[in-house]
């Protein structure tokens, strides 16, 4: 097996997927601390990074979103800033990252795939706290951040369901309908953190309008209300020329 580099070069290596070019100003201390899962260390971890990063996540991503749409409302902001600071994003974002290989994890708790996304987003939370500490502001945050908060907000900002289909669906059938969809949920493989642990199916108006798969319910749930919202909204506001009809 190859030795793995010396802390220092795998520091740098983890800095340069955020993009980050200014190093001279980063603790590297505490980033490696950020790095270090509480199954290797109960006393030196990134628990308390993570705790602080939360703060530092959401404060970077309130001023992004003044900053890049000051006409929009506070609620407007709210509601956008919710779905960025979530652990479903983080998630996403560690993973486009790459950010998974620098984590310092037991063997033990590294085969546990269910809290794998619950780890990722804690990281990415210690490395901006890590981050914020080494200059006590943001000067270190938001130069790589804020494309990525780009990109999420913009893709948000045209899903009309804003990533929650579950809710946008159930709007969609009380609007039209005033009832609700029924959700029915089965465990297709026992594996913990499988992707297609479970598998989900809405049905309304005894009609299955979709499916989904996922390692959790919610996630498998998620899946399978987003097809079917899509095809729920055909079916409510048909095209000219679509002859679907309303259920």
């Amino acid at each position: 097996m190859t030795d793995l580099p010396p802390p220092s070069q795998a520091l740098r290596r983890c800095i340069a997927r955020l993009g980050l070019t200014e190093t001279t100003a980063i603790n590297w201390a505490v980033l490696e601390q950020a790095l270090i899962h509480s199954s290797v260390s109960p006393i030196h971890n990134n628990e308390f990074l993570e705790f602080l990063g939360d703060s530092v996540l959401r404060l970077a991503a309130a001023e992004f979103l003044r900053e890049r749409y000051p006409d929009a409302t506070v609620g407007e902001l709210s509601a956008l800033r919710s779905h960025l600071v979530s652990d479903r994003t983080l998630t996403a974002l560690a993973d486009h990252l790459g950010l998974e290989p620098f984590l310092q994890i037991a063997p033990s708790a590294a085969g546990d795939l269910a809290a794998r996304d619950s780890r990722l987003a804690d990281v990415v939370e210690a490395i901006l706290a890590a981050l914020y500490l080494s200059r006590g502001n943001l000067s270190l945050v938001r130069p790589w951040l804020d494309p990525h908060l780009d990109r999420l907000a913009e893709q948000l900002r045209q899903d009309p369901a804003r990533q929650n289909y579950k809710a946008a669906l159930q709007e969609l059938t009380q609007a039209h309908c005033k009832a609700l969809p029924d959700y029915r949920t089965t465990e297709v493989n026992p594996v913990h953190g499988d992707a297609r642990r479970f598998q989900a199916e809405v049905w309304f108006q005894e009609r299955c309008w979709g499916k989904g798969q996922g390692r959790s319910i919610k996630l498998a749930q998620q899946q399978a209300a987003q097809v079917a919202y899509q095809a729920m909204q055909n079916a409510f506001n048909p095209d000219p020329g679509n002859d679907a009809k309303t259920p």
